[in-house]
């Protein structure tokens, strides 16, 4: 990591009528990270990942992604990739031609379109079915499509929503060393995941969010530290401490973890 930050964010906050989705986050990743992004189902995360996009604005409160503003989609697009839990992808096509698409709408050149293209089907064991159609392909072949796609332009800070989900796990093992691989490279990477032993295996910083506020912060061994146990401690420990309402109601301060 260097002192670049990758993203940031000051007070961002998300309103739906009555409900308030995200309050007053505040965010300093540097450059390199692998910022795990944790939190039960309803706490914000799909929420705070759109916003950080350019999917959703904000009620309130600023964002930058790689020094542009997230209320200029168009400025961030070239910097970010994306695989939300369900991927953006065709049917109709096969996977060959949805990475030509998505290649041709990130300005990219044609050659390298083709060798982005063959590097990542080789490397996710998709090049023997590269021509065969998106429609016939198991839940893992489609995750597997998404992230190629998502990772095909080289952004320089990527978005990752369940990136393991129905993977097998040789495939999984190959997702992780390339967020490994890809965040020694100066890629900063944003997961989300309720699979907490991926997260604590990766993640150099985790983010707990509850309740749409940020409730935890630190590395994982630090987050693990500094809850007060005699017993042998996990990050899913600290995951179910910090997500409870007495737990919380009584650290609104954060100084739980801070």
């Amino acid at each position: 990591m260097n002192g670049k930050l990758s993203i940031s964010t000051d007070s961002l906050t998300k309103h739906y009528s009555t409900t308030t989705a995200v309050i007053d986050l505040n965010l300093a990743i540097p450059a390199g990270t692998i910022y795990g992004f944790l939190g039960p189902n309803g706490a914000g995360k799909t929420t705070t990942i759109r916003m950080l996009t350019g999917l959703t604005m904000p009620t309130c409160g600023t964002a930058k992604i790689a020094g542009q503003s997230i209320s200029d989609r168009k400025a961030i697009i070239p910097h970010i990739g994306y695989l939300p839990e369900s991927p953006p992808i065709y049917n109709e096509l096969t996977a060959r031609e949805q990475l030509e698409y998505h290649g041709g709408l990130c300005d990219m050149s044609l050659s390298d379109i083709q060798d982005r293209i063959s590097i990542l089907l080789n490397r996710f064991g998709l090049i023997e079915h590269a021509d065969k159609r998106i429609s016939t392909y198991s839940k893992g072949m489609r995750q597997k499509t998404g992230l190629i796609q998502a990772l095909m332009h080289e952004p320089e800070v990527i978005f990752l929503d369940e990136p393991t989900s129905g993977l097998d796990p040789r495939a999984a093992r190959t997702v992780r060393e390339v967020l490994i691989e890809l965040a020694d490279n100066g890629t900063t990477v944003f997961l989300s995941s309720h699979i907490l032993p991926v997260v604590e295996e990766l993640a150099t910083v985790v983010g707990i969010l509850y309740e749409g506020s940020l409730v935890a912060e630190g590395s994982p061994d630090v987050l693990k530290e500094r809850m007060i146990s005699s017993d042998e401690q996990t990050l899913e420990d600290v995951f179910f401490k910090v997500t409870t309402d007495d737990v919380y109601k009584e650290n609104e301060s954060r100084d739980i973890l801070e």
